[in-house]
């Protein structure tokens, strides 16, 4: 009998592994290191460049060769990253760390949700999907948050320690990603024999006849990635924002703690609004986002720190919503691809505001 809670509790349990770490804020310690804002700038565009081309066949992958299998790749690249960082002394060293990086997050980002999903769908739980979501996102912003509150212990212990604790914790993370039940390898038992070649493409053919038939979750896919792009470098640059406004690094840590706690509101909030238009959700979103970026020119830490949780707020209420509504709409065979497809448009997005973001936060 498939056991859905302890499928889903080990995939949160990766979540939780994958997401905390010492690291969190890797714009502070850069920039502690001596990096300036616009080569961290240059660093987050790599991230993005290798995002668009590796998000899509990623997902590919993970529809032909099996969910499970990816989110284990997932986490190899993530110890790789770690270990290139340790050793990195230049701004190219530091650029193939986070190339590895997005690299980690391309073969997680379409094989975790679409696991989930065909897991609860085969519970005949699908509708619990919008929940498992928030609860993703509650985990990624409270990890992430007191990773940041890290910051101040990791610049203390130094960046070559602090990224070591994450390939430790990676090695765990492995151990629990192969106890998982690939749902997918399953479903398609039929066609293990046909040849990979074939595989991949008519994933590719069928991925993309779905997308042009169906331009409303191209449109869904774009509204969701504008809004959290914006956030996001918001997010980022106050990393360095802050300290530049005086703030000191143990006091940096909790008003990064704080600025994550929005996304919980936001994921959690939007649960008790299941009957609100999506245009209505995409509209308020925005301008909580838009209101974070007003507050980041506030010559007030205080100030700027809560636009940042108010920024989070909108982006994590649309991300549920955005996501939910996805899942319902991509066919099982395809789910992966389609998902990671979302991630792709979020890249392209990225690359263009990422060194402008590092332009307009530092001299305006």
């Amino acid at each position: 009998m498939f056991k859905i809670k302890n499928q889903l509790s080990k995939l949160y349990t990766s979540s939780v592994l994958g997401n905390l770490s010492l690291t969190g804020a890797w714009v502070a310690i850069l920039a502690v290191r001596g990096y300036s804002l616009v080569e961290i700038g240059i660093a987050e565009t790599v991230f993005h460049i290798t995002s668009l081309m590796f998000e899509i066949p990623s997902g590919v992958f993970a529809d032909v060769f099996g969910r499970k299998k990816m989110l284990v790749v997932s986490t190899i690249m993530a110890m790789i990253s770690d270990v290139v960082m340790i050793l990195s002394a230049n701004l190219f060293m530091v650029c193939v760390s986070i190339a590895f990086r997005a690299l980690s997050y391309n073969f997680a980002s379409g094989s975790g949700d679409a696991l989930a999903y065909d897991s609860l769908k085969l519970a005949g739980m699908e509708e619990k999907f919008e929940k498992y979501e928030s609860n993703q996102l509650v985990i990624y912003r409270l990890c992430s948050g007191i990773s940041t509150l890290c910051a101040g212990f990791a610049l203390a212990i130094g960046y070559k320690t602090a990224y070591g604790t994450g390939v430790v914790t990676g090695v765990i993370q492995v151990l629990i990603l192969m106890s998982l039940r690939e749902v997918y390898a399953e479903e398609h038992a039929k066609s293990k024999g046909d040849k990979i070649g074939r595989k991949l493409k008519e994933c590719f053919r069928e991925s993309f006849a779905y997308l042009k038939e169906l331009r409303k979750a191209i449109g869904l896919m774009f509204c969701n990635s504008l809004v959290g792009a914006v956030d996001i470098l918001l997010l980022f640059f106050l990393q360095a924002k802050l300290p530049e406004k005086g703030m000191s690094q143990w006091w940096l840590g909790l008003a990064l703690l704080f600025m994550e706690m929005g996304g919980i509101v936001g994921s959690r909030l939007i649960l008790r609004l299941p009957e609100i238009r999506y245009r209505w959700i995409f509209g308020i979103s925005s301008l909580l986002v838009f209101f974070g970026v007003l507050a980041e020119h506030s010559p007030m830490c205080w100030v700027m720190a809560l636009g940042g949780f108010i920024a989070a707020i909108g982006d994590d209420a649309l991300q549920v919503r955005t996501n939910a509504l996805l899942q319902d709409m991509f066919p099982s065979k395809q789910r992966a691809t389609l998902t990671s497809v979302e991630s792709f448009c979020f890249s392209v997005i990225m690359i263009v505001l990422s060194p402008l973001a590092g332009i307009v936060f530092t001299y305006w």
